[in-house]
């Protein structure tokens, strides 16, 4: 093993074929979705993690359905690849593990997003947000819940982490926890520093930021012009989030739920996914949120069956 901690064959399992000594740098032939191997200088087979790699495997996998195959490509590449500044592997494990997800594969994903905890490393979301749908997928559902309480009681750094907990709360008809975390989402883009989401769990239906007042509305609505596309963007997603759960539960229309209107025709508007990637180069893509997760979660044995 070097001291990047590449180890010397491949470990059995979905992400990919036994035996290999080493990744292949990977290269796209222009027209087709598959990769090569590549020569790198006077060396062949060295593998080097890269975010425009992961970009593509990803725009691949949405463009054919095939995420199985893109999550073996990334778990494979996150295994043996050399990490960069720009590509830490924690988020290459990350992102192989969304891919597991989308594949309908949620024991691979589990472990995807094991390995990026104790890779430990910085990744653009915090892990334990989604592998807490893997083990819901799992029918671990107290692991699951223990995990969304210790995500509940820290203070959340990470919009989108917001969005994909509000999400997963959402689905499994916690519509008050749900809205918790889309404040604190919604907050965070406007660049505020939310508490710990367990704090509002005493709120009544509408939660801490449900009924806003016009004034506090129209102060958001004077910083929008000065958000970067991708906090724009997150925004924009969140507000459409709320404003469908509180929707569900009966809630009238308020002044944030308004605010989707200055998003949609405003500079920039958003009209994409969730998923959508974004580059290295976006001074406000995803890869300039990172958290690193030894800080956060450095016991992998929580989840020890």
């Amino acid at each position: 093993m070097n001291g990047d901690g590449i180890g010397g064959n491949w470990p059995a399992g979905p992400g990919g074929p036994p035996g290999r000594t080493a990744a292949p740098a990977i290269r796209r032939v222009p027209g087709s979705p598959r990769w090569y191997p590549a020569t790198v200088g006077t060396l062949s087979d060295v593998g080097v993690l890269s975010r425009e790699t992961f970009d593509a495997i990803e725009f691949d996998a949405a463009c054919t359905g095939d995420h199985r195959a893109a999550a073996q490509q990334m778990t494979w590449l996150a295994d043996t690849g050399t990490q960069t500044p720009a590509m830490p592997r924690s988020e290459a494990y990350t992102r192989a593990g969304e891919q597991w997800l989308l594949a309908d594969e949620p024991a691979a994903a589990a472990n995807g997003f094991m390995r990026a905890l104790e890779d430990g490393g910085p990744a653009f979301i915090d892990p334990r947000a989604p592998l807490a749908r893997a083990l819901f997928m799992m029918d671990r559902t107290e692991d699951a819940e223990a995990l969304v309480r210790q995500l509940a009681a820290e203070p959340p750094r990470e919009p989108r982490m917001c969005d994909l907990m509000a999400e997963l709360l959402a689905e499994r008809s916690d519509m008050i926890g749900a809205l918790a975390w889309v404040g604190a989402g919604i907050e965070l883009c406007l660049g505020g520093s939310p508490g710990p989401v367990a704090k509002a769990g005493d709120a009544d239906s509408g939660g801490p930021e449900a009924e806003p007042d016009a004034r506090a509305a129209g102060t958001i609505a004077d910083a929008l012009p000065g958000l970067p596309p991708g906090d724009r963007a997150e925004l924009r997603l969140l507000l459409s989030l709320r404003f469908r759960i509180r929707n569900d539960i009966g809630l009238p229309e308020d002044a944030y739920d308004r605010l989707l209107d200055e998003l949609s025709s405003g500079p920039g508007a958003f009209s994409g996914l969730s998923g959508e990637t974004t580059s290295e180069s976006d001074d406000s893509s995803r890869s300039t949120r990172t958290v690193s997760p030894s800080e956060i979660f450095p016991d992998s044995s929580f989840f020890a069956s």
